[in-house]
Order: structure tokens, then C-alpha cells, then sequence
């Protein structure tokens, strides 16, 4: 049989990370999203795609990544070529990991959900042992940021697949993984409030005020109640054939809530209300003293 017909693989560099079939896990972070977002908006007319450096932490065994933040490359691609400015990477690369030393490269993005040949060549670069990820999987993020479509990310890592030796660096197989974006819950009102700009046809939106804010927080814990209270009625009646995990869920949540009747919790309210009152009270009074005395002393100085 002619060796002709066969197909040679390469073995990944990064095989030894992978712990044989456990997943890889990546988790994504919103300001990484809206600075590829900035640089897709801000790129050349002529440019199709946009790629860039992404950043992160990694856990000890490797098997999870957390891609924090990004920036750009400037790059040039053409239906033969591909030219990616690799010493602008270095120094930015550099000067960010000075900034933020616990961030490592973690792989790269690019503004298009196609792979081809280009990304590849791309991949290999970021997986280098020099300058690259290695021995660590380099993460390919890709995203599709047309503003006329809806946002799309995917992951992938490689492994080498070629069949001469010398062109394994031009193809590679991706291997999707697993994603997730993740914010801190500090980030969770900024992100509610872009949002709500989706549904308005201008795309503005304007910052409430706390009392609107608590508001609304209010509404929804409300409207959340009254879903679970309809599911546990259903429950109850025989309507619904009910989870042992969501029973057990909510068990768990209501433990944690404070046991006091409501007589007793005004109570404690309006003790703490009067408390603040008195605070803002001796503040003020503190502050008119104060100015009262700058005021007097000014005066003196004047007649003096």
C-alpha cells in the first residue's frame, strides 16, 4: 500500500498539559470582550479581522485559564501572506505584565469566527517555546463582532496536523474547549445598565439614581419570590413533579435568612434609621460650627 494514503499527525507540544481526556476551561472576562469590541470598531476599512494578544492567569495543573484583559497587534493579511508586528507584541506584552505581573500570555484573538490557513501560522507563533505559551496550550478566541449580527465567542487550543514535515507549522487542528464569562459581582450593575441599552433603538441609556436602583433591585427580588412561590405551590399540589436538587437548594438559602418577625425587624429598622439621623445631625451641626468660626475669624482679621 502506498504511504500516500495516509495521514500524518503530529504530536501536540502541549499533549503533556492536557492530562490525557480532562477538559479545559476557559473563562472570560467582559472588559477582555469590550476591548476587542473597541478594537474591531477602531480597525481599517480594508481590514476584514483583527487579532491581538490575550492575557490571564492560569492554574497550576493548566487545565483552566482565565483570560482578564487584551490588546491589539497590528497585523497585515492578504490572500498570500500574513504579517504580524512581533516585536509591538513583545513590548506591549512586556509593559503590561510589568504593570500586572501576575498576568501571563494565555493565547491570542482574532475577529472572525473562520479558521484557515493564516490562523494557524498564527497559532504556532503564540504556542512557541521562545515567546509563545509552551509547554501550555495557546487559546484561540475567536469573535464575531459585526454589529449587525449578535455576538458569537468560541475557544479553541491546537494540536499539529500535517502531512510533510515541514508544513506542520501552516495547519493545525482546533480543538474547541469549553467557555464561560465570568464578572465579579461589582461589575454586575455596570453590565445590567449597557444592557438595558439593547432594546433602544438609539442604544442610550441613562445612569438612576440609588432610589431607583434599590427600586428596581426590590422588583426583582419580588418578582424572583413570586416565581419560586408559584413553583413550590405547584409542588405542593401535585402539579409539578418538583427537583430534590432545587428542594434542597432552596432549603439551603433559607437557612441563611435571619429568623426575626417582622414586629422586631421595624423595630431594629427604625432604631438604626434614628441612629443615622443623629449622625447626619452632629455632622451638620459640626460643620455649621466650623464655618461659623472661619467666618468669625475672618472677620477679626479684617477689622484687626
Amino acid at each position: 500500500m502506498s504511504t500516500s494514503s495516509f495521514l500524518h499527525l503530529g504530536k501536540p507540544a502541549s499533549a503533556v498539559m492536557q492530562h490525557g481526556s480532562a477538559p479545559l476551561n476557559v473563562i472570560v472576562h467582559p472588559q477582555c470582550l469590550f476591548s476587542i469590541l473597541d478594537h474591531t470598531l477602531r480597525r481599517n476599512e480594508d481590514q476584514e479581522r483583527v487579532i491581538g494578544t490575550l492575557l490571564g492567569t492560569r492554574s497550576d495543573d493548566g487545565t483552566e485559564i482565565e483570560i482578564k484583559s487584551s490588546f491589539a497587534v497590528p497585523h497585515i493579511e492578504s490572500a498570500a501572506q500574513v504579517e504580524i508586528d512581533m516585536e509591538y507584541h513583545k513590548t506591549m506584552y512586556n509593559l503590561h505584565h510589568k504593570a500586572n505581573p501576575k498576568e501571563v500570555l494565555v493565547g491570542w484573538y482574532a475577529t472572525s469566527l473562520e479558521l484557515n490557513a493564516f490562523s494557524a501560522l498564527i497559532q504556532n507563533f503564540y504556542s512557541s517555546v521562545s515567546d509563545g505559551t509552551y509547554p501550555y496550550p495557546a487559546v484561540h478566541l475567536t469573535m464575531q463582532a459585526d454589529p449587525r449580527s449578535e455576538i458569537s465567542v468560541r475557544t479553541y487550543i491546537s494540536a499539529n496536523v500535517g502531512v510533510l514535515p515541514d508544513k506542520i507549522s501552516e495547519s493545525c487542528l482546533f480543538v474547541p474547549v469549553p467557555h464561560e464569562l465570568r464578572y465579579a459581582e461589582a461589575e454586575r450593575s455596570g453590565l445590567e445598565l449597557v444592557a438595558s441599552a439593547k432594546n433602544v433603538e438609539t442604544r442610550d441609556t441613562s445612569i438612576v439614581n440609588d432610589i431607583s436602583n434599590l427600586e428596581r433591585s426590590v422588583e426583582q427580588v419580588l418578582e424572583m419570590i413570586d416565581r419560586v412561590s408559584t413553583y413550590v405551590s405547584s409542588v405542593i399540589e401535585g402539579g409539578n413533579p418538583g427537583s430534590v436538587a432545587i428542594g434542597k437548594f432552596l432549603l439551603q438559602n433559607l437557612s441563611l435568612a435571619p429568623k426575626v418577625d417582622a414586629e422586631e425587624l421595624e423595630k431594629l429598622f427604625n432604631s438604626h434609621l434614628q441612629d443615622v439621623l443623629l449622625v447626619v445631625y452632629l455632622s451638620n451641626t459640626v460643620k455649621t460650627q466650623m464655618e461659623l468660626f472661619n467666618s468669625l475669624k475672618r472677620t477679626a482679621v479684617l477689622s484687626g
